[in-house]
């Protein structure tokens, strides 16, 4: 006779007791050789009786569903009967085990996240927090109140002092822009023309120097096309980009231009 040891366990219950001898017997849970588990499930609590300990209700409703389902796999399945050319038969898929690996399924499937879970715990026991303290002391200190002390009437005395310093030294400043029309350029540009003599040739860059406001090269620039567009001058370029190059014509004098010939 196998004399059957063990090393009783606290489990929480039936379904923990079977997972354990499941495991320690090293078998596919899927298909549970019922008849050796059932043997070693009441040899379990055949010992728990010998010892003494309480057994719960739940260890026995285990007890009686493996005899159960141990029962109806050792039975002969019925045979098939035949009624109206119809068969009616048990399915030959059938198996008594089904519904306790779908509640041993589930209960693995939870049991290891509740070890999960306590493993996590167990990971968060081992870091230590620090208490708060009182940080106050290190909090920038406020800056004194510049007017501490002071009363409202001091106040508009300082800004009336100061009202009147600022009116003893404002002063207003006019800064007067020499204005040249189009008119005044066009004059100014046919003098250095005819000083050159007809077919005189003067740069366009000539006529500008580093001191020039915007507008004097704007209007120097209108000057000049007003003047080819009267043909007294003639305007080129040797190559892209390149230089200005103006040719007096001279077909007429500075002095015969009239105002009627002069548009601006």
């Amino acid at each position: 006779m196998t004399v059957v040891n063990y090393k009783l366990e606290t489990f929480e219950g039936p379904l923990d007791l079977l997972l354990h001898l499941i495991d320690k017997a090293e078998i596919d849970i899927q298909d549970i050789p019922i008849s050796d588990i059932t043997d070693q499930y009441m040899a379990f609590l055949h010992s728990m009786q010998e010892l003494e300990l309480d057994i719960t209700s739940e260890f026995l409703v285990m007890a009686a569903t493996l005899l159960s389902i141990k029962s109806k796999l050792l039975l002969p399945k019925p045979p098939v009967m035949e009624y109206d050319d119809l068969d009616f038969y048990e399915e030959e898929d059938y198996d008594p085990r089904e519904e306790l690996v779908r509640k041993l399924v589930e209960y693995r499937k939870y049991k290891g996240i509740a070890r999960h879970l306590s493993e996590r715990e167990w990971e968060r026991s081992l870091i230590y927090g620090k208490e708060p303290e009182d940080l106050s002391a290190f909090l920038p200190t406020e800056p004194a109140n510049p007017v501490h002390g002071l009363h409202a009437s001091d106040l508009v005395a300082a800004f009336q002092r100061a009202l009147r310093k600022a009116e003893r030294r404002t002063t207003v400043t006019r800064v007067h822009r020499d204005e040249i029309s189009v008119k005044d350029r066009i004059r100014q540009v046919i003098g250095a023309l005819e000083m050159l003599g007809n077919g005189g040739r003067l740069l366009f860059s000539k006529l500008m120097h580093e001191d020039m406001y915007r507008h004097e090269v704007v209007v120097t620039f209108l000057a000049i096309l007003e003047l080819m567009k009267m043909k007294q001058i003639f305007c080129y370029q040797e190559k892209l980009f390149d230089d200005i190059v103006m040719e007096w014509r001279g077909d007429l004098r500075v002095n015969g231009l009239s105002e009627a010939e002069i548009n601006y």
